[in-house]
């Protein structure tokens, strides 16, 4: 298999990843905890911004398929995962650029995704967040400011496990084949 079958391969393994963990996590209802965008960083730090955008894209588009298509949007976030992930891996994804990455997103994923969940889901998404929204409504915050820093709150969990998980992936000798840059 040639080197660009072989990344088209691994994007959708990636896509179907991001899909499934995201699904299971959901399902569960685990809070401040998504999963679903360990196939993009995986796919952005090996091989390049683009294919981790085509990635984070088809994943969404894939999501609308089972959860409906107000997951559509959020493509938006699973592109910015993509275009800081493969900023910072430009020389390697060790842990460094893994913990850095998982902070900056942290705070960055919310920007785009709290005003999607505003318009579409009145800022509740029925996930673990909801509690950390609810509190900070109760607490006197307006709504947007609310929503935004409870998705902080769960997107710093959740993105920083990711990167480390996907970082300590990246390092075991089994996936040194899988390389193709």
């Amino acid at each position: 298999m040639n080197s660009k079958a072989r990344v088209i391969a691994m994007c959708a393994i990636a896509v179907v990843l991001n899909v499934v963990l995201g699904e299971a996590v959901s399902m569960m209802k685990i809070p401040l905890l998504f999963l679903d965008t360990m196939g993009t960083i995986y796919i952005a730090a090996n091989f390049g911004m683009g294919y981790g955008i085509i990635t984070g894209v088809t994943t969404n588009l894939l999501m609308g398929l089972f959860s409906g298509p107000l997951s559509i949007p959020f493509a938006l976030v699973n592109v910015a995962v993509a275009i800081v992930v493969a900023l910072l891996a430009k020389k390697g994804f060790g842990y460094k650029q893994a913990l850095i990455a998982g902070v900056l997103l942290a705070f960055i994923c919310p920007m785009i995704g709290a005003p999607i969940r505003l318009a579409l889901f009145g800022g509740f998404t029925g996930s673990g967040t909801d509690i950390v929204i609810m509190a900070l409504r109760a607490s006197g915050k307006e709504m947007i400011s609310a929503t935004y820093w409870g998705a902080v709150t769960g997107n710093v969990v959740d993105k920083i496990v990711s990167f480390l998980l996907v970082a300590w992936f990246i390092k075991l000798p089994q996936m040194k084949r899988f390389a193709v840059k």
